[in-house]
């Protein structure tokens, strides 16, 4: 999912190897991109009454990706969380990752580690998807925590459900 991930954005792999993060920041403006001034005529004026004002993570905005509700019960995550997990093990046993065999079994051993801690923070998990709103497609999921002593939102996707362009 190219909304996902951006060659602009620095993007950190945790230790597992099997999820990307990326720290984001909480942001507010304008849909389209005009910054709130001080209007300088009514054509101005009337301009901005119609612009819609947006806050939210940076990278959910500019990326557009949307959030789902879909997951606040545990048991129903479990199930999709479980299915997802198969089907991308399936592609990824089929493509080698990219030429890559290695990764079936770093996304064998990691995962079931990486399943259960992220239930474990399953409350304080929101969750996105691309413009599609395709749940049975990667979901990424945003959590606030603190970062280098600052508090803010961290994007996190699993590596092996992104596929990267050239």
């Amino acid at each position: 999912m190219k909304e996902m991930k951006s060659s602009q954005i620095p993007t950190k792999l945790n230790v597992d190897e099997v999820l990307y993060e990326v720290c984001g920041k909480h942001v507010r403006g304008t849909h389209g991109g005009i910054a709130l001034e001080v209007p300088i005529d009514l054509q101005m004026i009337m301009k901005q009454l119609n612009e819609t004002v947006e806050s939210g993570v940076d990278i959910v905005l500019n990326h557009r990706i949307y959030e789902t509700y879909a997951f606040n019960d545990k048991e129903f995550y479990t199930l999709y969380l479980m299915d997802y997990m198969k089907k991308l093990l399936a592609k990824l046993e089929e493509t080698a990752f990219w030429h890559q065999p290695d990764q079936v079994d770093v996304f064998k051993t990691s995962m079931s580690k990486v399943m259960k801690d992220i239930l474990g923070r399953l409350k304080d998990l929101q969750f996105f998807t691309g413009e599609s709103l395709e749940i049975d497609s990667i979901v990424a999921m945003v959590e606030n925590r603190d970062v280098n002593g600052e508090s803010g939102p961290v994007v996190i996707t699993f590596k092996h459900g992104l596929k990267e362009e050239n």
